[in-house]
């Protein structure tokens, strides 16, 4: 049993994290300040004995004593991280460096949740974790982008000069129960408008391809790299769903699925949206003996069934 320290804890991600800690039996501490995580994602969990919610902002220090902290701190969509770039990369920097001095003084092993943008618009494809990135540094999404490469560099350094034991996963689209419906993201964008029999919007031509990973196989491959003593287990490592989908395609499953009579609409690309976006998971497949076991068309009923409920919950669905 662990005693573990999850930041970002009320996240979408990070409540399925404290999800799967508290069954196996650790102690968990959630750590949120609540600009994009809710509440409502871990109040199941208050009566927990070995549960504590803490309101905190990492970019403050803070001292706790811990044995593993899981660091998925950071808003994660473009609707959220751009709403305030300096915050966002402060929150990369500051934040990542608070964490790391934390793992130091209280010899814990750190998981750092990176994410697949930092490859930025890739000219190698699929993206193994030894390809650099093709990244603008100046550009709405570089608070994000170049916030998660820095926050990747400081564990490093903290690896090689303070002998942190510190270890990177590369997050891939992921998506499942638990995602805000204004979070911009097209699963949950699409899951809404498709419910609400609202015109379904694609920016580009909808050939743009992404790699949807299951939330529950996100999770799993997270702990698997936390607890592993392989000598790889620092990483970084890809986590994320190989079967590549173009934009339009997810469209068109999602309207499927839902039974929706909703049709597709067009808008202008954002500035600097990748074009194609696949993981190569070779190293997890080794290391870790981790691959995704969640078809895309069992995830998204099982999305689309969360979104139907809170939609019905706030009266905006009968």
């Amino acid at each position: 049993m662990a005693r573990a320290l999850v930041t970002g804890g009320a996240g979408f991600l990070g409540s399925h994290l404290v999800d799967a800690l508290l069954a196996r039996g650790d102690e968990v501490i959630c750590l949120d300040n609540f600009f994009s995580g809710s509440r409502r994602n871990v109040t199941h969990h208050i009566r927990n004995p070995k549960f504590e919610l803490l309101r905190h902002d990492i970019t403050q220090p803070i001292l706790l004593e811990v044995d593993q902290i899981f660091h998925l701190a950071c808003p994660a969509s473009p609707v959220y991280y751009q709403l305030n770039p300096v915050k966002t990369i402060k929150t990369n920097v500051m934040g990542t460096l608070n964490m790391l001095g934390l793992a130091k003084r209280v010899k814990a092993r750190i998981l750092l949740a990176s994410t697949s943008e930092v490859y930025g618009n890739p000219d190698v494809h699929p993206q193994p974790e030894t390809y650099w990135g093709r990244v603008n540094p100046i550009g709405p999404r570089s608070c994000y982008d170049e916030g998660k490469r820095v926050a990747e560099t400081l564990l490093f350094d903290y690896r090689r000069q303070n002998n942190v034991d510190g270890r990177v996963v590369r997050i891939f689209n992921t998506y499942g129960p638990r995602m805000a419906l204004n979070d911009g993201r097209v699963v949950s964008n699409f899951c809404a408008s498709a419910l609400l029999g609202e015109p379904v919007t694609i920016y580009g031509d909808g050939s743009q391809t992404r790699s949807f990973c299951f939330v529950s196989d996100l999770i799993r491959g997270m702990i698997l790299v936390m607890d592993s003593e392989h000598e790889e287990a620092h990483g970084p490592i890809n986590l994320g769903n190989p079967d590549e989908r173009s934009v339009l395609e997810l469209a068109e499953k999602v309207i499927e699925l839902s039974g929706s009579k909703s049709s597709v609409e067009y808008r202008d690309l954002p500035k600097d949206d990748p074009v194609r976006r696949k993981p190569d998971i070779k190293k997890a497949e080794e290391i870790l003996k981790w691959e995704p076991r969640v078809g895309l068309e069992t995830g998204l009923l099982e999305t689309l069934d969360y979104f139907k409920a809170t939609l019905r919950a706030q009266g905006i669905l009968k």
